[in-house]
């Protein structure tokens, strides 16, 4: 059976498929696969941009492995599949939430957490870093859980290079509401203010409209008072009908005629307004995506935000592309797991995104060079063309990762063709 992801860019046909239910399947498809010559991995949901999921070997999938296995005092542990959203529901059921998470709530936690998908956090870093506990099928077919130590730095963002997650623990917190702030900003408005920004804010995130002058500014912060959501039309208006079904026509309306593009934009720009809502905080938090895109997300020192977009604004305005997507930016402070795109350093992201029935590779490989001249590091998930000689030079436990995979897995038991491009062969 033919896996594709999400955006439809990546597909494989493996040589064989199971869904295991429990760690001791997990540990036998290891075993079967080392006896066998070929590769093993766990997929996810598919929304991986990069083929870091794939193999040609045995493919396990993640539904067998779903569901809530226990609560400690702070603590939820988690089966591997079990989509975010799902996850977010229980943990509600009983008063409590993630402190912070990306966006996107169909990927799996094990896939979130591998490929070290973050949100936005002035001190709360993505989810790699709620993380407590691991529970892992290595390479020999043996079982651990990890919760300390190299292992588990290295294992947090771990590719799946390392071992297949079964379980992960997070730590959790009483529910809480989060007020959302909306408001236009001008570019260089809030690049003079990207300082006060970060510290006033306990979760910041916009957007800039390329082909404008104008950013989309979102606050998140605790809400003292009560809920003060929007009414259902409202909420199927802004997020059903505006950000997904009307921009989805103007996109494809725009792949057959680009010239109409930054007119679209300056009009949204235009008509973008000021609001504020205060809900249950996984709700705020996330969002629904349904017009398919292509990404590039790379993570730079926090001090070169506003250089990276100047430099990516200039591109945009020398080069005859036309960009309907916005760019979106977010940071989060320093990270401990090895791999970590903010490991040991506060760091902002810059995402561009394009319309995944017009793909663009040359705006994904000029943004890469600018990202590349400032240090960054690129999302595990998200496309990029760099290499572990690059890699290596920007993450400072680089070889002592793979130094260890080199233990765990002399065999590349668990390797495909994007950890042997980004990790080394």
């Amino acid at each position: 059976m033919t896996f594709t992801n999400w955006a439809g860019n990546q597909s494989i046909t493996p040589a064989e498929t199971r869904t295991p239910r429990s760690p001791a399947e997990v540990a036998q498809a290891v075993t079967d696969a080392k006896r066998e010559g070929r590769t093993v991995r766990m997929i996810g949901t598919g929304h991986s941009f990069t083929g870091v999921a794939l193999t040609d070997g045995i493919m396990l999938r993640p539904e067998g492995l779903s569901g809530v296995l226990s609560f400690g005092d702070d603590t939820v542990t988690v089966a591997a599949g079990t989509p975010i959203h799902r996850l977010n529901v229980e943990l509600d059921r009983r008063g409590l939430a993630l402190a912070n998470m990306g966006d996107i709530t169909l990927q799996t936690v094990a896939g979130a957490v591998q490929t070290g998908t973050h949100g936005s956090g002035r001190a709360v870093g993505g989810l790699a870093d709620q993380v407590t506990a691991l529970d892992l099928v290595l390479a020999d077919g043996s079982t651990a859980t990890v919760s300390e130590g190299d292992l588990f730095d290295a294992a947090r963002v771990g590719l799946g290079a390392l071992g297949i997650v079964t379980a992960v623990t997070f730590r959790v917190e009483p529910a809480f509401l989060l007020r959302n702030q909306r408001s236009p900003m001008r570019f260089d408005e809030i690049l003079d203010a990207l300082d006060a920004l970060t510290l006033e804010n306990e979760h910041l995130d916009f957007f800039w409209l390329p082909h404008t002058d104008l950013c989309l500014v979102k606050r998140n912060n605790r809400a003292t008072g009560g809920q003060h959501a929007p009414g259902r039309i409202r909420t199927w208006i802004d997020d059903v009908f505006v950000e997904n079904t009307l921009f989805g026509v103007t996109n494809r309306v725009g792949a057959r005629f680009p010239a109409i593009i930054p007119p679209v934009n300056r009009l949204s720009g235009v008509v973008l307004g000021t609001s504020e809502s205060s809900d249950t905080a996984y709700k705020v938090f996330t969002s629904v995506r349904e017009v398919r895109f292509l990404e590039t997300e790379w993570a730079i020192p926090r001090r070169h935000l506003a250089d990276a977009l100047r430099e990516v604004r200039a591109l945009m305005e020398r080069s005859p592309w036309r960009i309907s997507f916005p760019v979106e930016v977010r940071v989060t402070p320093p990270s401990t797991a090895w791999l970590s795109t903010a490991y040991d350093r506060d760091s902002a992201y810059i995402a561009c995104h394009v319309y995944r029935r017009t793909p663009n590779p040359g705006y994904f490989a000029a943004v890469e060079e600018i990202m590349t001249g400032l240090g960054g590091r690129p999302h595990w998930g998200k496309l990029h063309n760099t290499d572990a000689a690059y890699l290596s030079q920007v993450y400072p436990r680089f070889a002592d990762f793979v130094a260890l995979r080199d233990r765990l897995d002399p065999d590349r038991l668990f390797a495909n063709a994007y950890l042997d491009r980004v990790l080394g062969a």
